[in-house]
């Protein structure tokens, strides 16, 4: 697939589908497959059987993957959804800046 706008840890916004308009901090990129797993949406429930990790078993709630396209990045300064641009400094270093407010994410 190619580089994904986002990296872990972020905070976004879903544009589309059932979460729509719900913000999360995105636990796990996929690059090669271009899903993002963002806290707290696309919740999916599994069936577990008891295991030793697992004595108890039962049903396990976990957020499932939402294609990376779906998502924009939340200016933690703005406070707004976002596209982010890149910026590179006098000593080489990309870093990503807000496109609203032109202030550096990271």
């Amino acid at each position: 697939m190619g580089k994904v706008h986002v990296k872990s840890g972020d905070q976004v916004q879903i544009l589309n589908g059932e979460d729509r308009g719900n913000r999360g901090k995105v636990l796990e990129v996929q690059p090669k497959t271009g899903r993002v797993f963002v806290d707290g949406i696309n919740v999916q429930k599994k069936h577990a059987r008891p295991t030793q990790t697992n004595p108890q078993g039962g049903i396990i709630e976990r957020p499932g993957p939402v294609d990376a396209s779906n998502v924009a990045l939340v200016c933690p300064s703005c406070n707004k959804a976002t596209r982010a641009g890149r910026d590179r400094s006098a000593d080489g270093e990309v870093s990503r800046k807000c496109k609203r407010c032109g202030k550096v994410i990271d």
